[in-house]
């Protein structure tokens, strides 16, 4: 029997390859991505990682199972610890401070996304909000493992050793991880799994068009 997430995403295969061949993304494996637009990625990404925070603490919060809870608390104290110190690192190797980042406004895309996923986690199941939540950590291994090569002929050391982290044991098994767990909703209809994470796969490409364009 096909897993769930497997389901999914087959089913998302054609908004992902706009993800993995988007332009922001290619440019950025090269090298060759101009800065500003860089610079304003994480800006927001900074944004959306708060959004993220509250999302994971909401997921923990209904979980089903003592492991579930215990996955989402585990993957929402990586975020709260490890991904926002590399935020950190990276704030200060584009001469900007925390400071910065929070007084940075959220483009209307990153309210919209983040928004969505809090509204699901919030107001439908866990199993639905799980689903909204894994097109974010899974693309972004998806990219790093599609563009790879193209790492050993990029000069732009602050992009390469940006991008590294999405190859990493560590990024790749809290991937593995979630992906494991929505394979356990077996008590809810696909349909009902399958129209959020669609929706946030189309967020993700939405939000990649957003940093392209320094929106707003």
């Amino acid at each position: 029997m096909t897993k769930i997430s497997a389901r999914l995403r087959r089913d998302a295969d054609a908004i992902w390859k706009g993800i993995i061949k988007h332009p922001f993304v290619v440019e950025l494996y090269e090298g060759v991505l101009p800065i500003e637009k860089f610079r304003f990625y994480v800006l927001q990404d900074y944004n959306y990682l708060a959004f993220n925070m509250k999302n994971l603490g909401i997921l923990s919060a209904k979980a089903e199972s003592v492991r579930a809870m215990r996955d989402m608390l585990e993957i929402a104290h990586l975020e709260a610890t490890s991904e926002f110190e590399s935020y950190e690192r990276l704030l200060g190797n584009l001469g900007y401070t925390i400071e910065d980042a929070l007084r940075s406004e959220p483009a209307l895309t990153n309210i919209s996304y983040g928004s969505f996923l809090l509204a699901t986690s919030s107001l439908k199941t866990f199993w639905e909000g799980l689903a909204a939540a894994l097109p974010c950590f899974w693309t972004y291994a998806e990219i790093a493992e599609f563009h790879k090569d193209r790492l050993n002929e990029n000069q732009n050391r602050l992009y390469s050793e940006w991008a590294s982290v999405y190859l990493t044991e560590s990024y790749l098994a809290l991937v593995s991880r979630l992906k494991g767990l929505l394979d356990e909703a077996n008590n809810i209809e696909y349909e009902k799994l399958r129209e959020p994470f669609l929706t946030a796969s189309k967020y993700e490409y939405r939000y990649w068009d957003m940093a392209y364009e320094m929106e707003g």
